[in-house]
């Protein structure tokens, strides 16, 4: 059982940076724990509460080399350090129990041996914390490093993107003048062209008027020349009238005449 936690022991040893004065401390507490195992008592509680003492401490160095490898967020960090201070309050209550399994420890020998191996691990958990707290400072550190350089190239993006505001702002201010005046130029030539056409309206208007002066003008001769036709008509009628009236007289005058020439007897 030892050799098999060693081997996952130096396993984690492999992530974590203070490895060599964990390991020293660590293969101590093997040890000792060899010896109490190889003593004639075999507490079944003594041997699950080492057992659990092991699984925290390795659990905590886990997570203190997670917390060392941790650049962000902060969120992130928090719900880290939050595991380790779980699993540090659990190692707190492992070591107190195995202390007091060892006060109850009937020969003296075993008792002093299962003391060394609580101390031992006392020694492991302050260097787990001491560990724990630069950790959070180089976490902390690297964190801040990396929210200065975003800040900077933040700021240097704010400056370009400025500046192509700017100039972005200019573009669109001669582009909007450019309108304004091809619509003023537009506005213009419509305003060309409407006068050109009331003043074409105004002429078209006095031409009309004039027709109209004609058109009466015309309708009082035309009203005049039927009257003058009409007169001309009754005119011609009556001349007729005359001319036949006055043929008929000659013709009786004549037929008159040659009676009485040719036939005096009659």
């Amino acid at each position: 059982m030892y050799k098999v936690l060693l081997d996952i022991y130096k396993k984690f040893c492999v992530r974590c940076t203070h490895c060599l004065y964990e390991t020293g401390s660590f293969l101590l507490a093997v040890v000792v724990a060899g010896y109490v195992g190889n003593m004639a008592t075999s507490d079944v509680h003594v041997r699950v509460c080492e057992q659990e003492i092991l699984k925290y401490d390795l659990e905590i160095k886990a997570l203190i080399q997670d917390i060392t490898e941790c650049d962000g967020p902060q969120s992130k960090l928090t719900e880290i350090n939050t595991d380790v201070k779980k699993h540090f309050h659990n190692l707190r209550l492992r070591i107190q129990d195995l202390e007091r399994m060892a006060m109850e420890q009937d020969r003296e020998s075993d008792k002093q041996a299962l003391l060394s191996q609580v101390e031992g691990h006392r020694k492991q958990m302050l260097s787990n914390q001491t560990a724990w707290r630069k950790a959070n400072l180089a976490s902390k550190l690297s964190m801040d490093k990396m929210e200065k350089q975003t800040l900077l190239n933040g700021a240097d993006g704010d400056v370009r993107k400025r500046k192509m505001t700017k100039e972005g702002l200019a573009q669109s201010a001669s582009d909007i003048t450019e309108n304004l005046m091809s619509i003023s130029r537009m506005m213009a030539q419509q305003v060309q062209q409407s006068e050109d056409s009331i003043t074409t309206l105004a002429t078209s208007s006095r031409t009309i008027q004039e027709t109209n002066e004609e058109f009466k003008a015309m309708t009082g001769t035309i009203q005049l020349g039927r009257k003058l036709i009409t007169k001309y008509n009754r005119r011609e009628l009556t001349d007729k009238l005359l001319i036949f009236l006055a043929l008929a007289l000659f013709f009786a005058t004549v037929l008159y005449i040659l009676k009485k020439r040719l036939f005096p007897f009659l």
